[in-house]
């Protein structure tokens, strides 16, 4: 072979290596990645050929699946009441994939979950229709009616928990979406994905997990237990030395308090019942910035959350000076967090002091409803003891029965709360945010622990106050849950 033939065969050669290697390669290293990338089609065809298993609460789906004509997918999703539900199911759609339980147990719900393999398996062999699992939450639905109800066309959210399981029982954001409305793969399904996307009242932004607010004086909550788990005060009905005025140190500046309100040396008990700024401002920076941050820390501040939904980090922050120390100690500064957090505060207080995992999946059901996984109550930690706890309920008590949480009221029912007011806008311009936690208390310890955040309403500033907005609505959601258990 003379030498030009032989470089044309070996380069030929090398083609045909080069080749075989690439093959190789797609079929045993990148097969996995290109069987489940998003632009795969024949991934999307599958997961919509079968009916999607369920979403449940109360023992009953609120999703469903419809065929669909003149497209290659068999089935859409369907939603129940689709704008309540949607902080809690995410969307599917074919057009634009899934979020939320619906992304988080696609595998389940689809069907095509190793721990459906046998299912699979035997579907094959008896002929069945393929079907997907179903996903059982720990949702209340008279709770989450209450809520949604409640904040109506505010912008807002509500976040309800079972103290002593963590179980979340309403998870409620408004303005909200309807799923159903672009489930399908159409020009109409584009339409409505694209309206909400340039909608400035962000209906697709889950309020209660992924926004954080100034907490206000629902935070006095956290500042109160910081100072009795670290000694600062050890009487809830001994006067303290909170002088008015109170000069934040460091400054030439008066910390306030809203009208006209007995805080000079108060109570523990007095200053939350009226709210005093004085008194929890002062209090913080005695307790100190550490242990401000560690108390913090352990009601589940400055870390994500997972329900399994990811829930942003709620923040006090590490770096701040003895004035910001005092702001931050009353909800101000920089310190934020979302409505699930304080109702993890709340849900503390009410459980003697101990924080359970918050979580919504109460189960994983196989098509046949066989249990494929049970979620078991997992214990976060104990952010202050018992004994401060109890103080701390006596004093969210007095709140309800003779302070500013009045209209929280529910009859022949304990219920403890704190109301709170938090400053908006440059130089506090917009309508504060109105705020309120609370729990309520039977026999056999507390069945419900709320958290209400109202962004806006109608109102005046005046008018705005957590009592007067928020309390309302925790009232409803702590009496349907109550009422759902008699």
């Amino acid at each position: 072979m003379n030498k030009p033939l032989r470089r044309i065969a070996i380069f030929c050669g090398l083609l045909v290596l080069a080749l075989l290697l690439r093959t190789n390669w797609l079929q045993y290293v990148e097969a996995d990645e290109l069987n489940s990338h998003e632009r795969n089609r024949r991934v999307l065809i599958e997961r919509y050929a079968t009916e999607r298993g369920n979403i449940v609460v109360d023992g009953k789906p609120i999703t469903g699946s419809a065929n669909t004509k003149d497209t290659d997918f068999a089935f859409k999703r369907t939603y129940l009441d689709g704008p309540m539900w949607a902080p809690v199911t995410g969307y599917a759609s074919q057009a634009f994939g899934a979020s939320q339980i619906e992304n988080i147990e696609d595998g389940i719900l689809t069907g095509n979950d190793d721990q459906l393999f046998f299912d699979r398996t035997m579907a094959m062999f008896t002929g069945d229709e393929a079907k997907g699992g179903n996903v059982v939450t720990t949702l209340n639905g008279a709770a989450q009616k209450a809520a949604f109800e409640g904040l109506g066309k505010k912008k807002g959210a509500v976040v309800a928990l079972e103290p002593g399981t963590g179980k979340i029982l309403a998870l409620a954001s408004t303005p909200s979406y309807d799923p159903s409305s672009f489930a399908g793969y159409g020009a109409t399904d584009e339409k409505s994905w694209n309206k909400l996307g340039k909608d400035t009242d962000k209906p697709m932004l889950n309020r209660a997990l992924r926004e954080t607010y100034p907490p206000g004086s629902t935070f006095k909550v956290v500042t109160a237990a910081a100072a009795l788990e670290h000694g600062v005060v050890d009487d809830i009905d001994a006067k303290t030395d909170s002088p008015l005025p109170w000069t934040m140190p460091g400054t030439t500046t008066k910390l306030v308090n809203e009208g006209n309100i007995p805080c000079k040396d108060a109570t523990l008990r007095e200053a939350l019942r009226v709210s005093c700024n004085t008194v929890f401002g002062k209090l913080g920076y005695n307790v100190g910035k550490d242990k401000m941050l560690e108390t913090a820390k352990k009601f589940g501040f400055n870390e994500e959350q997972f329900v399994p939904v990811r829930a942003n980090a709620s923040i006090f922050p590490e770096e701040l000076n003895d004035s910001q120390t005092a702001l931050s100690s009353i909800g101000q500064f920089d310190t934020r967090t979302t409505p699930l957090q304080m109702a993890m505060v709340a849900s503390a207080v009410a459980n003697d002091g101990k924080l359970m995992k918050p979580y919504m999946i109460d189960q994983l059901e196989a098509p046949n409803l066989d249990v494929i996984k049970k979620t078991e109550s997992e214990e976060m930690g104990q952010p202050l003891s018992q004994e401060h706890a109890q103080m701390l309920q006596e004093m969210m008590e007095t709140v309800v029965n003779e302070g500013t949480g009045r209209n929280a009221q529910i009859p022949n029912v304990t219920v403890g709360g704190k109301t709170g007011t938090a400053q908006h806008g440059e130089n506090n311009s917009k309508n504060p945010y109105a705020w309120f936690i609370s729990y309520a208390k039977g026999e056999n310890g507390s069945p419900v622990a709320v958290a209400v955040v109202v962004e806006d309403s109608d109102a005046t500033r005046d008018d705005i106050s957590g009592g007067g907005l928020a309390a309302p609505i925790a009232k409803d959601v702590m009496k349907a849950v109550i009422d759902s258990k008699k």
